[in-house]
């Protein structure tokens, strides 16, 4: 059944051909770098399930990784082989194909129609390329030294979609606020309504600026992790594998309100 949802590898030659490596718009190679990292993965997938078809009727052996790769199916759980080459995730089987599915879609989508007007930030695979990459087109623009450039946040009306493209920066969607939500009348943060967990995050655009012209007044600064674990180890390239940056969110109460709440800003549910 995975196996028949699974889409083909992703041609990397026609996508290098359709948004090639150029100075202005450094999205594109954000673009290649995340397909590589999905085919990676999608390769192990599918060529993990074609064996264990194959080992259970006899025509290959089956080896420990791939009675893993079983045992861990039957219990619902993502197994170690995948877990490896995937990015974080706590999801159980059902919820990661599912997650996995609707990821691959979404740069689909970009590869078939071009940039979405609105990122889907947790789709990406390894977010601080794509955060960087909003940076570095900033950057260029203005030739300004990409070191001295910071985030400015603004959390738009829009829950869903936007039809024009800011001028500067990217409008991101897909966050999950935890211990706190979004008071739409108010436009700052506030208390959880009883009985829910998380919120859904509207749309949020990244304004990108010199940081050192922010002025940081009445605001909360939210850390947003990729999943609910709210923990990591900082990889090679100097970035953690869970903690993905901070946003500045308007606030009526002072900032330890929101500490004491352990309030966070989350990628994924487990679910």
């Amino acid at each position: 059944d995975i196996l028949s949802k699974l889409p083909n590898d992703y041609n990397l030659e026609a996508v290098m051909v359709k948004y090639p490596v150029v100075y202005q718009e450094s999205m594109n190679t954000v673009l290649r770098q995340e397909l590589i990292r999905f085919n990676r993965l999608t390769e192990v997938v599918r060529s993990s399930l074609i064996n264990i078809r194959k080992a259970i009727k006899g025509l290959v052996v089956m080896s420990s990784e791939l009675e893993n790769v079983f045992d861990s199916m039957l219990v619902g759980k993502v197994p170690n082989m995948w877990a490896a080459k995937s990015y974080p995730s706590l999801k159980p089987m059902g919820s990661y194909i599912v997650d996995l599915l609707s990821r691959l879609q979404f740069f689909q989508e970009w590869i078939n129609k071009g940039p979405p007007s609105v990122f889907w930030l947790s789709g990406f695979y390894f977010t601080q390329s794509f955060l960087t990459g909003v940076s570095q087109n900033y950057a260029r623009k203005y030739t300004i030294p990409i070191d001295h450039i910071g985030f400015e946040f603004e959390v738009l009306k829009e829950e869903k979609n936007v039809d024009q493209k800011p001028n500067d920066g990217a409008y991101v969607k897909g966050l999950f606020l935890e211990g706190a939500r979004w008071d739409m009348v108010k436009m700052v943060i506030g208390e959880s309504l009883p009985k829910i967990l998380f919120d859904v995050m509207p749309i949020i655009w990244l304004k990108p600026g010199i940081s050192a012209t922010f002025l940081h007044e009445n605001i909360y600064f939210c850390p947003v992790y990729k999943t609910s674990a709210r923990r990591g180890t900082l990889s090679t390239t100097g970035h953690s594998t869970n903690y993905v940056l901070s946003i500045e969110l308007s606030s009526d109460q002072p900032e330890h309100h929101w500490i004491n709440r352990g309030v966070a800003a989350l990628c994924q549910l487990d679910d």
